[in-house]
């Protein structure tokens, strides 16, 4: 088996039987299977994957599992060479999973394969970043990077002096599309369940690098990702979610001292926005 695709699902019915059929349409030089892991969706996913799509192996919990844990839980049972983490609202084009295959095999030192991510109206997502660090979160939460677009230092998070148009050695690649590869993970290990949603996939990308693998982006597969769909159903929740997740990681990285500054950023960051719309408040529409 080339490749285990897994699909982790949470309410999003209609956009993953769109996913599965762009996945079907479009991988057919490699042998692959097709892994769904359900968080308990309350909208029919389940029985749309039986009915529709009955060669995929289905995995139904009682319970949302989130994002990490569910995907542990394809992998243990996953039988490809490679390990294919995909989003259930994105859509697969012009062959790219043989394709990152492809590449991931010319490149045998690469643990995961990141791809050319695009937006419904094709325009670009820029969809690979450094790890959450101090210096980066200073630099996101004041702005710094919207200031100074073009700054090799200020723009250093989104690597938005690059053009996504060549093969890069990066830190993180988006978590929609992580090819990974089954003895590098062997090595270094699943997700880290802690993680309930957002982050992990960086947790991962810094323990492989960590371990002497590269994280590699290929642009020349494409994927378009709606993006967002299962965070829009609890907006508020996935916002503490992540902001979670990154004080998890920097307290990973940079220890407990590190974990409260970067709390202490978070806080005021949140002050002077409160101030800010509280100005705009009273002095009301020009």
């Amino acid at each position: 088996m080339d490749v285990s695709i897994i699909i982790v699902s949470w309410n999003t019915r209609d956009i993953l039987r769109d996913c599965l059929r762009s996945v079907y349409e479009q991988t057919k030089a490699i042998t692959f299977e097709v892994i769904i892991v359900d968080n308990s969706s309350r909208d029919g996913s389940a029985e749309m994957v039986r009915e529709e799509f009955p060669q995929i192996i289905l995995i139904e919990n009682s319970g949302n599992r989130g994002f990490a844990a569910a995907n542990n839980q394809g992998m243990a049972i996953a039988k490809g060479w490679y390990v294919l983490l995909l989003n259930p609202d994105t859509i697969v084009l012009d062959g790219a999973i043989q394709k990152s295959v492809l590449f991931a095999d010319q490149n045998p030192s690469a643990a995961v394969v990141g791809v050319r991510i695009e937006r419904p109206d094709g325009t670009l997502c820029r969809d690979c970043f450094r790890y959450a660090s101090l210096l980066n979160l200073i630099i996101s939460t004041f702005g710094m990077h919207r200031l100074f677009p073009r700054s090799r230092f200020w723009g250093r998070e989104g690597y938005s002096r690059w053009d996504y148009r060549s093969v890069l050695v990066v830190e993180v690649v988006a978590g929609c599309y992580m090819l990974t590869r089954r003895q590098a993970i062997d090595i270094v290990g699943n997700m880290d369940e802690s993680y309930f949603m957002y982050g992990e996939e960086m947790d991962w990308c810094w323990r492989f690098q960590r371990a002497g693998w590269k994280v590699l982006y290929y642009p020349d597969a494409r994927i378009i990702h709606c993006g967002g769909m299962s965070a829009a159903q609890n907006p508020v929740g996935m916002s503490i979610e992540l902001q979670k997740s990154f004080l998890r990681f920097i307290e990973k990285r940079q220890g407990r001292a590190g974990r409260l500054a970067a709390r202490g950023l978070l806080f005021l960051a949140r002050l002077i926005r409160l101030l800010y719309w509280s100005i705009r408040w009273t002095i009301g529409p020009k």
